[in-house]
Parts: structure tokens; C-alpha cells; sequence
């Protein structure tokens, strides 16, 4: 199981994560939204398409752009709709082993 930790509060905590190019994507109903404030920020992946991004904010303090989800990917990666990602800023931990949880391997390749 896999948890993102950021400033002291849990952000998000799943056992079905998904890891595109290296990064934990956790599935929507694991996100605590009560932390997630709307970015403007967009970028754009060619093959995953056009990622939204959120800040952050927790006991007052802001970590700008510091989550990202594909609400409508391409096709290659339509199993990561509405996954939400972190920047490495956030910590990943391993629940059940209680320390860093490293993202090796990749579920998707365009």
C-alpha cells in the first residue's frame, strides 16, 4: 500500500496505484481533496495527453503545482483517467514497511 505524505497529512493512501514512468498514480476515490486546491497550470504529454494540475495546501502552507491527473488521456493511457500523481516533493511511503517506497518499473509505454 502506498501513501502521499506531504507536510504531515496524508494526502492520498491506496493499494491499487498505478506507476507510469516512474510515478505512483493513485486512483481518485483514494485522494483527500480536502487539501487540493485548483492550479492553473496545464502541460501537455504526447502520448498521454493534456494534464491538469493542483496545489496543495496543507495547515496554511502551499506546495504550488504539486499534483497532476489526466481527466480525458489519450487512448494509451485511458487506465490512468483521473489517477492523481505527485511531484517528488511529496513523499511516497510504503504503508506496510513504513518508509520510502521507491516507483521502479513502468505499468504503461507509448
Amino acid at each position: 500500500m502506498a501513501r502521499a505524505v506531504w507536510n504531515g497529512a496524508v494526502i492520498a493512501e491506496s493499494g491499487a496505484t498505478r506507476i507510469v514512468e516512474g510515478n505512483h498514480y493513485f486512483p481518485p476515490g483514494s485522494v483527500d481533496t480536502g487539501h487540493l486546491r485548483p492550479s492553473a497550470k496545464e502541460t501537455y504529454c504526447g502520448w498521454k495527453g493534456q494534464a491538469s494540475y493542483y496545489d496543495i495546501e496543507v495547515e496554511g502552507e502551499r506546495l504550488p503545482d504539486a499534483a497532476w491527473y489526466y481527466p480525458e488521456p489519450q487512448p494509451a493511457a485511458e487506465a490512468i483517467t483521473g489517477y492523481v500523481a505527485f511531484v517528488r516533493r511529496v513523499d511516497i511511503e510504503d504503508v506496510e514497511r513504513r518508509g520510502p517506497l521507491a516507483a521502479i518499473g513502468r505499468l504503461f509505454r507509448p
